[in-house]
């Protein structure tokens, strides 16, 4: 790599892959436990090198460091796109599950139960609707949700606390008593 970041020369950015592609896969693949996803963020943080290197000041931060940087914000933009992604589903199926159980449910209400669910997950924080979305709909523990995202178990319990009080506000600015 030239002093100066010279990103944009194909023999740069192979160097810059040569010297830390290996060490952001791993780094990614840590961060999102799933090896397609690590792929993924590696080859999106190079390619967002290349399109800003113009903005790379080796004097402000290693090449290493600015591309960790990168990366961090891919894996957070792609935990972001899963998670908001995945939600919707599992809650509408939840919400079936629920109006089903309720004796003289109909359809149509299944559905605006469905749709109102969704509405309601959508307006939380990502962090709050994943911990909603995992324990209370997928039913996974708290102790499990803290060895995937690496989040302690009790600040996962006080954001399900959080979320379910801003779910309920949620509802109730929707029109759904409870």
């Amino acid at each position: 790599m030239q002093r100066g970041g010279d990103l944009s020369a194909d023999s740069g950015l192979r160097a810059a892959y040569a010297a830390h592609g290996a060490e952001l896969y791993r780094f990614a693949l840590r961060g999102l436990g799933d090896a397609g996803l690590a792929q993924d963020a590696v080859q999106e943080t190079f390619l967002r090198a290349w399109q800003s290197a113009a903005r790379f000041d080796p004097d402000r931060a290693s090449l290493r460091v600015w591309l960790f940087a990168i990366a961090r914000n891919v894996m957070i933009d792609l935990h972001r796109r899963r998670t908001t992604a995945s939600f919707a589903p599992v809650a509408a199926e939840a919400a079936t599950e629920a109006a089903e159980r309720r004796p003289g449910a109909d359809a149509t209400e299944q559905v605006l139960d469905r749709t109102l669910v969704v509405r309601a997950l959508g307006a939380l924080s990502p962090g709050h609707r994943e911990v909603i979305v995992e324990t209370f709909l997928r039913g996974r523990s708290y102790d499990e949700l803290a060895a995937s995202t690496g989040v302690a178990a009790g600040t996962l319990r006080s954001r399900a606390f959080y979320a379910l009080k801003a779910l309920r506000v949620a509802m109730e600015e929707m029109g759904v008593s409870l």
